[in-house]
């Protein structure tokens, strides 16, 4: 009998601090390269076996460089740099684990999304770009790798995110249980599962988690708000949470994406007529009411038993205790509570999209995405030989 698939995910998301490697394997399915068709889903969560996670923190200068294409203060030839740059580091990340995997997945960093054209903002063309060039990985480490996966679902009509919910369906999903999947990344997402029904599954971006947090962190020269002593500590301005909470995007129905480019500081009016503590606990506030929202309008009225939360937010307990109390009487369990690992999550997702993508098979839910039609998100670079 063939040897059950081994797949390194390497994932790093908007809060842009590192690079999460993890190696995963998928007992029962195909070998990689096999064929045939993927398996029903059964059994219990989750449906992967991590072998291994391992955390690589982004180099100061590597990290400033990304957050700066992110707020476009790059030029073309910073980014053409930084893609090669970026490949180096993902291919480090990788070096240890990759020996024993069949098949490598890496994110990449989104330096640009635009799902939507706004030509107030110069957005003419719906595009994404995600940067750390495959081709160094499969140089440094001999193992093909699927990368590039959001530009296939958006030639598809769709907004090339979220993709993460077509792997919590196959690792989350339980029969009788109406179970939302949370991400606090950089950017806050969901994915709500209604028992095993593919045709019941909801999935979108509900706007800011860590981003805005993360950036008033840097005002007192730190990456984040450790232990969530900052949003506990300041006050909170409502009058500017009330003004924020107009934001189209946010009332907008899904399917719905969003990043960076629209939840950073610059673009929250009268934030920076606070001082920066204030500024910590105003957009902590904020972010989890985003959250809130987002339920009460898109997903409780289809009934809900539990949150199950993953990401860097479900470590900061001031924003956690907020979300518990806005959301009561729902339960919000972290990733950990239900026994799972949050931090291996996205990587394991994209690992598991890489399989289906490298075995022909298709690997998004054109439902969550808005897309004409599902289709094989990712591309292969091959080492020679």
């Amino acid at each position: 009998m063939s040897r059950a698939p081994r797949l390194l995910g390497l994932m790093n998301g908007t809060s842009v601090d590192g690079i999460d490697a993890v190696l995963i394997e998928l007992p029962g399915w195909p070998a990689v390269g096999e064929g045939g068709r993927p398996p029903e889903i059964t059994g219990p969560t989750p449906r992967a076996k991590v072998l291994e996670h391992r955390y690589t923190p982004f180099a100061d200068d590597l990290r400033y460089a990304l957050l700066a294409a992110s707020r476009d203060e790059a030029r073309t030839s910073d980014i053409t740099q930084l893609n090669f740059w970026l490949g180096e580091a993902l291919a480090d990340a990788a070096a240890e684990l990759s020996g024993d995997a069949d098949l490598i997945a890496s994110h990449g960093q989104t330096v640009h999304h635009i799902p939507a054209s706004d030509d107030s903002r110069g957005w003419h063309t719906r595009s994404t770009l995600q940067i750390g060039e495959a081709s160094v990985i499969v140089e440094r480490t001999g193992k093909p790798v699927v990368s590039d996966f959001r530009a296939p679902d958006m030639v598809a009509g769709g907004q090339g995110a979220p993709l993460v919910p077509f792997a919590d369906r196959l690792m989350y999903a339980e029969a009788g249980v109406r179970r939302a999947v949370h991400n606090l990344g950089g950017i806050s997402n969901l994915t709500y599962l209604p028992g095993l029904d593919e045709a019941g599954v909801i999935a979108f971006d509900t706007g800011p988690a860590n981003a805005l947090i993360d950036e008033a962190a840097e005002l007192f020269g730190g990456r984040y708000d450790e232990g969530g002593r900052m949003g506990a500590s300041g006050y909170v301005a409502e009058s500017l949470i009330e003004t924020w909470r107009k934001d189209a995007y946010l009332a907008a129905p899904p399917p719905k994406s969003t990043g960076r480019e629209r939840w950073n500081l610059q673009r929250l009016d009268g934030v920076f007529e606070l001082n920066a503590q204030d500024i910590a606990a105003t957009v902590t506030a904020f972010s989890v009411q985003t959250v809130a929202d987002a339920y009460g309008r898109f997903i409780v009225p289809h009934g809900l038993d539990e949150i199950v939360v993953a990401g860097g937010g479900a470590y900061n307990p001031t924003f956690m205790a907020q979300l518990k109390a806005a959301l009561a009487p729902i339960p919000v369990l972290t990733f950990e509570e239900r026994g799972w690992n949050s931090a291996a999550r996205e990587a394991a997702a994209f690992a598991i999209l890489g399989y289906y993508a490298h075995q022909g098979w298709r690997n998004t839910l054109p439902r969550t995405t808005g897309a004409r039609h599902a289709v094989i998100a990712g591309k292969l670079s091959r080492p020679a030989g």
